[in-house]
């Protein structure tokens, strides 16, 4: 039988074993939420204010070499936005790593792929992990209107949705120069980001609202600017509401009423409840979550308060699959890999040991190959060329990591905690070498469970 202590290590956290000062209890972790980001503190990475520089430097390389020919500018502003992304990367699995409140973690990691972004050009790699700075990590606890808007908002967010091609066709600039509306920021808005598929809505709100975000832009040296010039002129109604007025106020009234949709509180309270608890989650879950964000008005806390106090939350069997991230992660940290650690990697060793390999186990760093963002479902995960990947790894990669290994069945216990399996363990203690022992712990069904 698992115990409470793995479940909440494994479930809602990184994996055993849990740092010094982890909060246990549902309660605990709750308030945790509303403590500062000590991990951020611990391991900071850039924002959106600190990294434009470097993309603004780019933007520039590309012109002079476009104009002169001489590659050098462009070439020494590329590493240099490489290495701001690098350091992002590699603080997000430092602090999973060493957090004390693993349920932060695990939330960060949930709220930045339901809002996917990613880098398409050389000029934006710095951009999804500013994102995480700006949007995701300031606004886990509040409400998710509040979070909407900053995310739907993010420079990051309106590049990767084309926002920023999407001209009101009766504006001054769209008459003048011929351009319409792009729909993308619009319909990931309301399918994917607050009502969900099929909530009911019909392609003239997703039409209205694209009109009525058109003017919001990203200037190089600013980030988020309103182009009155671009934006279409008179009242959008969407879902039967009227939004009218000038500048950015209207966006925003309209993202806090679609947070407000009871067709967004189901969708956001089934998400969740599929990411932590199960593929397919108990309905009576859902709907305590479901009740708990539209009685609060969709503040968060609320949320996850009714996810940790329902009994099917703490059910004793792992029922998801460990996505390559989790399973790496939680992997580093039974080796005793701390963040520390992780932050003294040179950024090609790192890609080389740890984000190749994800790749390969099927989940590319922060390149999701659509805004829908990474499957939940286990059988995306546990595939011939995905199980390989992880085992090969489990097999070779360890001892490149930690110097000696640690003792396998003793790891097992550690890393598993109740839900180490006596078969597991005796495996471990019976393989010929350090290396193979650690390898079964890592590639086994357990360890590749949450």
């Amino acid at each position: 039988m698992i115990d409470h202590m793995t479940l909440v290590a494994i479930r809602f956290g990184h994996g055993l074993p849990l740092p010094d000062g982890a909060p246990t209890s549902p309660q605990e972790m709750l308030k945790a939420l509303s403590k500062p980001d000590e991990a951020a503190r611990r391991f900071p990475a850039a924002t959106l204010k600190e990294a434009l520089p470097q993309r603004v430097a780019v933007l520039q390389g590309l012109k002079i070499r476009r104009k002169t020919g001489d590659k050098t500018p462009f070439m020494v502003a590329a590493q240099d936005a490489r290495d701001v992304a690098d350091i992002s990367v590699r603080s997000g699995f430092a602090r999973a790593l060493d957090a004390p409140d693993g349920f932060r973690e695990r939330l960060v990691t949930f709220w930045s792929d339901h809002f996917t972004t990613r880098a398409r050009t050389t000029a934006d790699v710095v951009l999804p992990g500013a994102m995480i700075e700006d949007a995701i990590r300031p606004n886990i606890a509040g409400r998710f209107g509040d979070l909407l808007v900053a995310a739907t908002l993010h420079p990051a967010m309106l590049i990767y949705l084309d926002q920023v091609a999407s001209v009101g066709p009766l504006s001054p600039f769209g008459q003048r120069r011929g351009r319409g509306l792009n729909e993308n920021l619009a319909r990931e808005v309301m399918e994917l980001h607050s009502l969900g598929v099929g909530a009911g809505y019909a392609q003239d709100d997703v039409r209205q609202m694209a009109e009525l975000l058109t003017g919001l832009g990203v200037n190089a040296r600013k980030g988020l600017v309103f182009l009155p010039e671009q934006a279409e002129p008179g009242t959008e109604t969407v879902l039967g509401r009227s939004y009218q007025g000038k500048g950015v106020a209207p966006i925003r009234a309209a993202l806090q009423d679609l947070a407000l949709r009871p067709e967004t509180a189901r969708h956001i309270a089934w998400k969740l409840a599929v990411h932590f608890i199960s593929d397919t989650p108990d309905e009576a879950l859902v709907a305590a979550m479901t009740r708990a964000y539209a009685d609060s008005g969709g503040a968060l806390l609320a949320v996850y308060a009714a996810m940790l106090d329902h009994p099917t939350a703490w059910v004793p069997t792992l029922q998801k699959v460990r996505q390559p991230y989790d399973f790496m992660v939680a992997a580093l940290r039974s080796l005793g890999v701390n963040g520390a650690g992780i932050m003294r990697f040179d950024r090609r060793s790192f890609a080389r040991l740890i984000l190749r390999d994800m790749a390969l186990m099927g989940q590319k760093w922060r390149q999701p190959s659509g805004p829908d963002g990474w499957a939940e479902a286990g059988d995306h995960w546990i595939t011939p060329q995905g199980l390989a990947s992880r085992i090969r790894w489990a097999m070779e990669v360890p001892g490149r990591l930690v110097t000696p290994l640690p003792d396998p069945a003793e790891m097992a216990r550690r890393a598993l905690g109740s839900a180490a399996e006596v078969s597991l363990i005796r495996a471990a203690e019976r393989a010929e070498s350090l290396r193979e022992g650690v390898g079964f712990v890592l590639a086994s069904p357990a360890f590749n469970r949450r």
